[in-house]
Formats: C-alpha cells, structure tokens, sequence
C-alpha cells in the first residue's frame, strides 16, 4: 500500500506551485506566446531553484556573514528577467515581447546587475532584511495575499499579523533609507536627503516646492521617495518595480486580479489561474494550464524544486542573529520553503547593521536625527571586534563599528560608524587592514591609502558633529584570499573603542 501524502507534502507542492503560478504570470508578459512563455518560465524556474540552492550551501563568511538570498518568489522572477536576457544576448530576442527587449538593451537594465551600490533602492532595501520579513513584505504587498493566508504560510499568530506587518513596512523603509544614504551622489543630491527623509515620515507633510522639482528629474532619488513613503498606497508599485524591474506593474496588477479571483470577488472561469489578463478567458493561461504538457510540467517542476531545495534548520547562526536584533525576525526564516530534504541550511537572508544616524549634522541643526529610527543589528553583520586592535579602552572617547554591508567573489561595500563624546569641528579617522584589502570608493568622506593603514577625512557638509553624536560613511574596496575586520581605529588621533 504506498504511503499517503503527509501535511508537508501537501505544504510544498501548494507553495510550488504558488511560485510556479508567479513565474509564469511573468513569463506571459516577457514573451509573445504561450508556448514561449511555457519555455521561458521552465527555464527560469530551474535557474532559480540552483540560484536559490546554491545560496543555502554558500560557505559561511568571515565572522558568520552569509550571502543575502531574495525570498523565493522575486529571486524566481529575477531568474525570468535573467533568463530573457540571456536569450536576447544569445540571439533569440525574437521570441521576447518588443518593449522588453528595448529594456533590455537599456541602461535601465544594467543597474539590476551593475554594481551594488549603483541598483534600485528596493532590491537592495529587501535584499538586506532577514528573508522571513522580507517574505511576509513581498506576499502581502505585491501578491496580494490575504494576510490571514499570509499568516498561515509563514507560521505567524492570525490576530497579530496586522502589527507584525507594519513593523516589516518600517524595517524596509529603514533598510531602504540607508541603501539611499549609502548611494554615491551628487552634492544636490546629498542636500535634499534629510529633508526628503523628514516629508515621506508624515502623511501629512506637503513636499517643497523645490524638493518637489528635483524629485521630477531625479530618478534616484525619485526611487528612494517611493520606498520611504510607507502611506499613499504607493508601497507595492515600489516594490514591484525596483525588485524585478520592466513589468513591474504590469506584474502587480495581473496578481491583484489573481488574488480577486481566489477570494470570490473576480469573475471565476474568465480570468486564469495564472494571473493572466481576465479578458483571454480560455487563452494561454487556459492552455498552459489544463494541457497536459503543462500539467507534466508543474509535477516535474514540483518534484526538481523538492529535491534541490532544503530543509531549513535552526543552527546556531541563525539563533544569534535574531539574538542581537532589537525584536525577533517577524516569521520563522525555516519556514520559508519547506522541503522533505533533511539536510540542515540556512535559509535567512544578512541584514546588515548600521547606525540610527539618518543625515548629517549642519550649522542650523548641528544634533544628528532621533536614535529611535535605528533598525535591529543582525549577528550576520560583518563586526569589527577587539582581537589584534590597539583601540580597547574603557576610557576611549570614541566607539567604532564597521559593518560589511555586502561582499562578492573579489569586492566588498562596507560602512563605518563613529560615535563620540565630544563635539568635533573637523574629523579623520583611521584604520589598518589585516588582509591586504584596498579602498577603491568612499562616499562621505575623502580617503587615501598607505599600505594597510587607510586614512577618512570628511567631506565639506559634515565636518560639525555635536557631543555624543555620530559620523557615518561608506567605501567599497577590494580583497583577495581573506576579509578579515580591520583593527586599529582613531579619530583625530585618538584610539577608539570597537563595539
């Protein structure tokens, strides 16, 4: 007699084949026929399953940093925008939907891949939340899922899934007001960044005229208004547009009118399963759906996915994370993606720490902003610690934390955080590397390099600091071999202390 299909079976082919449903939704959109899209979203799917695998068996990184993965379903869209570059670079762009591969072919696109620091405040905003929030952000914004579903799927307690919600809207306002502070800008720019954070706090605040102006013609900082503005309605185009880019919107609506149908409120037989558009009625969606190529295809699918995903664990690096954050992760990360895999991964994404400092201090208002905006610290933050420095001292008037934001194959972004005791005028702080790394970019400050020891001064809009305030500025740089912490802080001479 074979064995009946346990709860967890039950659970993992509904979550598959929800992702199956959003991959190919996408893959409509991106192609010029059904049987295209049938290819283009099997493709993708198995891209994104290895990318998703992959990133679970990622070694740890120096002091436990592990690489940050997207939640499921936007890196399996990710993987549809990917693979439609792929075969636009291979030459078969004809089967791609025109406008698209105008896109593609677009400066646009190439800041979905480019640099770090050069892509949508939004990807990076949800990319650096721990992945359990980030899910709960995405499935309830930009699926539209009801939230008790939502609740459900992620393990969450139904009553207080409303609450837990608004504080995953917060840290992700917060994650994105860093990754804006973070971005290399020019100085107009840089003067706008204080007051733009301030208007998009209140629903109420009337924008300036001349904020107003320069948000028309600056797309990024544009992009970062439509992240910090949690009120509006605007979130989820936000999210939709920054994280998977061309289609965005198109995107959002076809799961909007998916989300209706399932709740009763849609026409039922008109509009598809897929979230394809209500008025094709039995056109590709239909097909793609009830014909058994598709029908094969969604097992097969759900069987590659319940091989290649595992199981998540509760080791110890993801219980010290959530030990060093403010509050718990929202959703039990483990409960992400099940899998009848035993292998115990990770499957949280780093999110990294940073200081509560939002802009930097000037003549008319020389106090740094509120401490109370800060965003939990992730164990998984690359710290800087007091092995080897020569800045441990419990009389230091100074503390230092040095964050590694994000790092790649021979590449690093890293922030450095100063807070001290003493009102500053001017400042320059300075620090030695262990492992040969260099300095290639820093924002907020000027910087020079001599051998290991690398020297910050600040820029011209941010030299007062008041007593007890902080300084904060970025840098990215390179490495080979090993990225150890570097030791040996000092601000304006003196020795500071690491936390």
């Amino acid at each position: 007699m074979p064995d009946l299909p346990t709860p967890q079976d039950a659970a993992e082919a509904a979550l598959f084949s929800e992702c199956w449903d959003a991959v190919l939704s996408y893959a409509d959109l991106c192609t010029s026929g059904s049987l295209t899209a049938n290819q283009l979203a099997t493709e993708a799917f198995a891209l994104g399953m290895r990318e998703a695998r992959d990133t679970d068996f990622t070694p740890l990184r120096v002091n436990g940093r592990r690489a940050a993965r997207l939640p499921m379903i936007p890196l399996l869209l990710t993987a549809v925008r990917n693979t439609a570059a792929g075969w636009e670079a291979e030459g078969l762009g004809h089967k791609l939907d025109p406008d698209l591969r105008l896109w593609l072919n677009s400066e646009k696109a190439a800041r979905y891949t480019g640099p770090p620091l050069q892509r949508p405040v939004a990807l990076r905003g949800l990319r650096d939340m721990q992945e359990a929030d980030a899910e709960l952000l995405w499935l309830a914004e930009v699926e539209a899922l009801p939230l008790p579903s939502v609740a459900r799927r992620l393990g969450l307690d139904p009553v207080v899934a409303a609450q837990e919600l608004e504080q995953v809207r917060g840290l992700f306002r917060d994650r994105c007001h860093r990754a804006h502070l973070d971005t290399p800008m020019d100085a107009e720019c840089r003067s706008y960044a204080r007051l733009l954070d301030a208007v998009t706090r209140s629903s109420s605040a009337d924008t300036p005229e001349d904020l107003s102006r320069h948000l028309a013609t600056c797309v990024q900082c544009a992009e970062a208004a439509a992240c910090l503005r949690l009120h509006g309605g605007g979130l989820p185009a936000a999210l939709a547009g920054g994280v998977i880019g061309w289609g965005g919107l198109a995107y959002l609506e076809r799961r909007r009118r998916a989300a209706e149908v399932r709740l009763g409120a849609g026409r039922p037989g008109v509009a598809d399963h897929d979230g394809g558009d209500p008025r094709e009625g039995a056109g590709r969606g239909k097909v793609l759906r009830h014909g058994l190529l598709g029908a094969a295809l969604l097992i097969s699918l759900v069987a590659l996915g319940v091989s290649m995903m595992p199981m998540g664990g509760g080791s110890g690096d993801d219980t010290a994370a959530a030990s060093h954050d403010d509050r718990q992760p929202v959703a039990d990360p483990t409960s992400v993606v099940p899998s009848a895999d035993p292998s115990p991964t990770h499957t949280a994404s780093a999110a990294p720490s940073f200081s509560a400092t939002a802009g930097k201090p000037d003549d008319k208002n020389p106090d740094p902003e509120p401490q109370g905006t800060s965003t939990p610290t992730a164990s998984t933050s690359h710290k800087a610690t007091g092995s080897g420095g020569s800045g441990e001292s419990t009389a230091a008037t100074c503390k230092v934390s040095y964050d590694l934001v994000n790092q790649w194959n021979d590449g690093f972004q890293a922030t450095v955080t100063v807070s001290t005791t003493q009102a500053l005028a001017g400042w320059r702080v300075e620090w030695s590397f262990r492992d040969g790394q260099k300095v290639t970019q820093m924002w907020d400050a000027s910087v020079s390099q001599d051998g290991s020891r690398v020297t910050a001064d600040a820029a011209d809009y941010n030299q007062s600091v008041s007593a007890n305030g902080t300084l904060s500025f970025g840098f990215l740089g390179t490495w080979s071999g090993k990225n150890s912490s570097p030791y040996a802080f000092t601000l304006n001479g003196d020795s500071c202390s690491l936390s």
